[in-house]
């Protein structure tokens, strides 16, 4: 089993790796759509706490569970996790509307700095980018996302 047989194996992990983050984002999209779904059928309980799962789970196998644990138990995100799972818990419990309220607080705390990132990469998409580029728009945007110009 010469370096061959170790090539093949590295090239097998790495298409095994590519196949988790697919489906990581496959599961990601899914618990996003489930809870908006949830949330227009008047925070049905159900479909939030199934996008809950979807999420979490997709976000796992996108970075791995060694980088979730790591990302949720960081000491400055403490108050968004302890929100966020604390909002998943409630609409388990069939409290949804005080869940779903205290989830997207803990989202907003934990995956706000994300936000001009997705920012920037959604004015690169043709239709997206000429829209959120219009003057009233690009001005709310900028500041929903926090983006700042860059002094360059």
């Amino acid at each position: 089993m010469g370096p061959y047989f170790q090539e093949v194996t590295n090239i097998n992990c790495l298409v095994l790796s590519n196949e988790y983050i697919e489906i990581g984002v496959g599961l990601t999209t899914f618990g996003g759509l489930f809870s908006l779904l949830g949330v227009m059928l008047f925070f049905d309980a159900s479909l939030l706490a199934l996008g809950n799962i979807l999420f979490l789970s997709g976000l796992t196998l996108i970075i791995g569970i060694q980088k979730t644990v790591v990302f949720f138990t960081r000491p400055y995100k403490l108050r968004g996790t302890l929100c966020f799972i604390g909002g998943i818990l409630l609409v388990f419990l069939k409290r949804t509307f005080i869940g779903f309220i205290l989830e997207s607080i803990g989202f907003l705390n934990l995956f706000g700095s994300f936000f001009p990132v997705i920012l920037n990469f959604l004015r690169q998409i043709p239709f997206i980018g000429g829209f959120l580029n219009l003057p009233y728009i690009s001005t709310i945007a900028n500041k929903l996302a926090g983006s700042r110009q860059s002094p360059v």
